[in-house]
């Protein structure tokens, strides 16, 4: 596996671990179609929530939640709304969050948790 790849994973299961810690139930990790891939599907209480995970070593190049752009966010939804129609779930709201981590040369991961960013 690629050094990228694994921070990403890394990435991934850090903002897993803080969704379930913070009391949400996940519903998929990686979910793929032909459109693309959604990192996490959640639910907050009754809301379906769509979780981009964005993953750095640092900020030198800019906090990673920079790396969604609004072309990435428009995908998002698309892909939300297929889920959506593929899965059988009922939701009282539908949100797309960003969970971005940093993953410092020493310490533990931090991570910023922005909700609702479409």
């Amino acid at each position: 596996m690629r050094a990228k790849d694994a921070v990403g994973r890394y990435g991934e299961d850090v903002a897993a671990a803080f969704v379930v810690r913070a009391g949400w139930t996940v519903l998929a990790r990686n979910w793929r179609c032909a459109e693309g891939e959604l990192d996490i599907v959640a639910l907050d209480g009754d809301a379906v929530v769509a979780v981009e995970v964005k993953t750095r070593r640092s900020d030198a190049y800019g906090h990673p939640a920079e790396a969604v752009t609004y072309r990435k966010l428009a995908r998002l939804r698309r892909l939300t709304a297929r889920w959506l129609r593929e899965h059988d779930v009922r939701a009282g709201s539908v949100r797309v969050d960003v969970i971005a981590v940093v993953l410092p040369h020493r310490g533990a991961a931090r991570v910023e948790h922005l909700v609702g960013v479409v």
